[in-house]
């Protein structure tokens, strides 16, 4: 009897623990539970398939080398000309023959990641043709895509998404699944916008005007800063002559935050710098007192405000006309990092809430239906043994429930499926078990051994069966993609929870009906 009653105990404490679980998902409460979340087939959202520029990236390690390259050449007092990127080919053009072995020993040391591809004689000059090897070349690839992914999720933890769905697929692409998102444009924005931060000079001693006209200075570009008039909706684009040097990236970056006006209350951007970028910073201030800094997102100037005096401390704000949400997703993309390389939308479904609605109302009578079946078979077959079987269908549902809410899983439609092929599955046990109790008691025995025999020789098989069946669903978990996934996670589940019902719970109402009740027959 001890046996029957904490047995019985474990049962109940596992019941409530399930319906414990289940509350938040029914009614907001304030303990700490997750919830079952709803998949994008099932409460509608978005769906983006993305392709990494993963050459864009080469081609940024190489911007990056000739500006290093051109600080190192100016420190070994290496005389030069025509140093320029083309092709992902870096060309120089090193004049005389004095500064070629300080060139020689300045590359050795510096740029060991880099290749010769070509050596041509010019009279007394030489022209050199560098790149990036192979495997290096590949590995920046890599590593792009890599960072991508990571910056993407990022951004969109911090945008408050649940449960997304994001994965990579193949060499360059990334799939994410947005659930519940109520604005797509806001969202694709976000993860698209490439937020690469830059600080450079503006070019005042060029006119700006030929510029326009085509002509820009060698060292400088035209960029532009865009305003929208909030009266008209007009958008103002003011033309810069920007330097190609950057001074300072975002990647210093150490917090990024929406701050307010204190005089019309408009919103921007306040940014502060690491250890490193505010000494950086410092410096640049302090070495251009009265020129104009501009602070360009995504070749866009934001502003360029005059630099007044040095600035210490490592911050700064960025000013655009900015609405709430505007400012908001721009802190978000800064504080996530820049994306290595810009990213294309290749693919792009929007599913509608009214479609998810429609999904889980189908889903819920193909349950209920799928149930009633079932356990109508049951009881018309095996009769109050039946109704034993049926009640350890319900509570196998419930806990298949609570565990979904526990782990905080998605719940799709192939989930949905996997509830439902476990509802079929689940009294697949009570069948053996009660099938062996009838041929103990066609042998004579009495209700109470043939429960036993029928329980204890029944089991065996039904844990060899459970555990094959587990070890395939884990399989999928560990290997399929999002649906598959969501089917495995509801499987795993509900096998666990249909051994625990039909093997523990099944017992325990027997066993109660037989030594508390003592009924002299079984209904089976």
């Amino acid at each position: 009897m001890k046996n029957l009653t904490w047995r019985a105990v474990v049962a109940g404490a596992v019941i409530v623990a399930a319906i414990v679980l289940l509350v938040p998902t029914f009614q907001e409460t304030w303990w700490p539970h997750t919830k079952i979340n709803l998949g994008l087939d099932l409460q509608g959202g978005m769906h983006l398939a993305l392709e990494v520029e993963a050459e864009k990236a080469v081609e940024s390690t190489l911007q990056r080398t000739v500006q290093d390259m051109q600080e190192e050449l100016r420190k070994a007092r290496v005389r030069y000309r025509d140093l320029a990127l083309d092709k992902n080919v870096i060309s120089i053009r090193l004049l005389g023959q004095e500064g070629r072995e300080a060139f020689q020993k300045m590359f050795d040391e510096q740029f060991p990641n880099l290749k010769v591809v070509s050596r041509d004689e010019q009279g007394k000059d030489l022209v050199m043709r560098i790149t990036l090897p192979d495997s290096e070349i590949d590995r920046v690839k890599e590593l792009a895509v890599a960072q991508a992914l990571e910056t993407i999720r990022n951004r969109i933890d911090q945008f408050g998404v649940t449960e997304p769905d994001i994965r990579r697929q193949g060499e360059r692409r990334i799939l994410i699944q947005l659930p519940g998102i109520d604005d797509p444009d806001r969202a694709k924005e976000l993860v698209g916008r490439t937020a690469q931060l830059q600080f450079r000079m503006l070019d005042e001693t060029h006119s700006l005007e030929r510029a326009l006209e085509g002509h820009p200075p060698p060292e400088s570009e035209v960029l532009y800063e865009s305003r929208t008039h909030e009266e008209t909706g007009r958008t103002i684009r003011t033309p810069y002559l920007v330097k190609k040097k950057v001074l300072l990236t975002g990647e210093y970056l150490q917090e990024a935050r929406v701050a307010f006006d204190s005089r019309y209350g408009d919103p921007y951007v306040s940014i502060e710098f690491d250890r490193n970028g505010a000494r950086i910073f410092e410096r640049i201030t302090a070495e251009n007192v009265g020129k104009r800094l501009a602070i360009v997102l995504d070749n866009t100037v934001y502003s360029a405000p005059v630099i007044r005096e040095k600035i210490a401390g490592g911050s700064a704000m960025i000013e655009g006309g900015f609405t709430d949400a505007e400012a908001k997703d721009l802190a978000i993309v800064l504080r996530a990092g820049a994306l290595p390389a810009p990213v294309n939308i290749l693919e792009e479904r929007t599913v509608g809430p009214s479609l998810g609605h429609d999904s889980i109302r189908m889903g819920l009578v193909s349950i209920l239906i799928g149930f009633v079946l079932v356990a109508v078979f049951m009881m018309v077959y095996y009769k109050g043994a039946g109704l034993v079987a049926d009640l350890a269908l319900v509570l196998n549902v419930l806990i298949i429930a609570g565990g979904l809410a526990m782990f905080g899983a998605t719940l799709t439609l192939p989930g949905i499926a996997g509830v439902i092929l476990t509802i079929g599955m689940a009294v697949d046990a009570n069948v053996l078990v009660f099938e062996r109790i009838r041929e103990e008691l066609r042998l004579g025995k009495t209700p109470g051994a043939a429960v036993d025999a029928g329980f204890s020789r029944a089991t065996l098989t039904i844990l060899d069966a459970n555990v094959t069946t587990l070890v395939a669903a884990l399989v999928l978990f560990q290997f399929g993609t999002g649906p598959v996934k969501g089917f495995a996670v509801t499987l795993s589940i509900g096998i666990v929870a249909s051994f625990f019902t039909a093997v523990f719970v099944s017992r325990i109402i027997f066993d109660y009906f037989l030594f508390y009740r003592r009924i002299k027959a079984l209904s089976i």
